[in-house]
């Protein structure tokens, strides 16, 4: 049995014969960090660590800025556990509006690609969901792209790429879904975001040029050439970049449609090619 199998529900202090919770003394580290949600962080810490040594150490990790799921080795995704690498983009909850509206616009046996697929958290929710899925992920970062293989079912196909380049010609015209989480934030806010994304996540997982849609621009310039008659294009992106976005979708000649869920605070921008 692990020394923490049962933390002691109270610890002496020192100074006033107070009886101090080892529960509530990592939650108060957690909160004085700026951990919005410190007793949940704290419980799953808890349950991490096997020694009281470890547990500190991980503490320690997470107050310096650390994301909790890099920490874990794991994130909660759209009702899937999905490994989270050291150094590789975690996936937002937000990012759940992405998957749901790709199962929805897909079917069983559909070609589905994502691009920009980071941990593969999006793809792995969408072969769970539908049968005989073909995917095929992409992403520039290795580290990455070998994090998307651990989560992605064998079926799936992961290449290292800059966006569609790696994909196969023979998916030209054949692709029911093309889903792409790319970087949206403009670079002059990449230095107002907390340290565990700018420090922690690697740089072209957030930086999406000055206006933030730099990559986004490219994915639907794209994706004409490898989308089926009614085939969809789906992008996250924010509220307020969405209609710009639109704007772009329309000009390569796509209908448009902008999805926003204010339970996620999440926006999508699809383009649709026509029949």
């Amino acid at each position: 049995m692990s020394e923490l199998h049962h933390l002691p529900p109270e610890r002496p202090t020192a100074a006033a014969g107070r009886a101090t919770d080892p529960g509530e003394a990592i939650i108060e580290r957690l909160r004085a960090a700026g951990c919005v949600f410190a007793e949940d962080e704290a419980r799953l810490l808890i349950a991490h660590a096997e020694r009281f040594d470890e547990l500190d150490a991980l503490v320690s990790r997470r107050v310096a800025g650390e994301p909790l799921e890099q920490i874990l080795g794991w994130a909660e995704f759209g009702g899937q556990r999905i490994a989270i690498d050291p150094g590789v983009f975690v996936p937002r909850r937000r990012s759940e509006l992405l998957a749901r509206l790709a199962i929805a616009r897909a079917r069983d046996g559909a070609v589905v690609v994502d691009l920009c697929c980071g941990s593969g958290a999006v793809g792995a929710v969408v072969m769970a969901a539908l049968d005989r899925i073909e995917l095929h992920a992409t992403d520039i970062d290795p580290a990455a792209a070998r994090n998307a293989r651990r989560n992605l079912p064998d079926a799936a196909t992961v290449y290292v790429g800059d966006l569609d380049e790696p994909l196969p010609r023979r998916l030209r015209g054949h692709v029911d879904v093309l889903v792409a989480n790319t970087p949206y934030v403009p670079t002059a806010e990449i230095e107002l975001m907390p340290p565990e994304a700018r420090v922690h996540e690697p740089r072209e997982a957030l930086d999406g040029g000055a206006d933030g849609l730099d990559v986004t621009r490219r994915v639907i310039a794209a994706a004409p050439r490898w989308l089926a008659p009614g085939g969809s294009v789906l992008v996250e992106t924010s509220d307020r970049q969405a209609p710009a976005l639109t704007d772009v979708v329309v000009a390569r000649g796509l209908t448009s449609r902008i999805v926003h869920s204010d339970d996620l605070d999440a926006t999508v921008v699809i383009g649709t090619k026509r029949l």
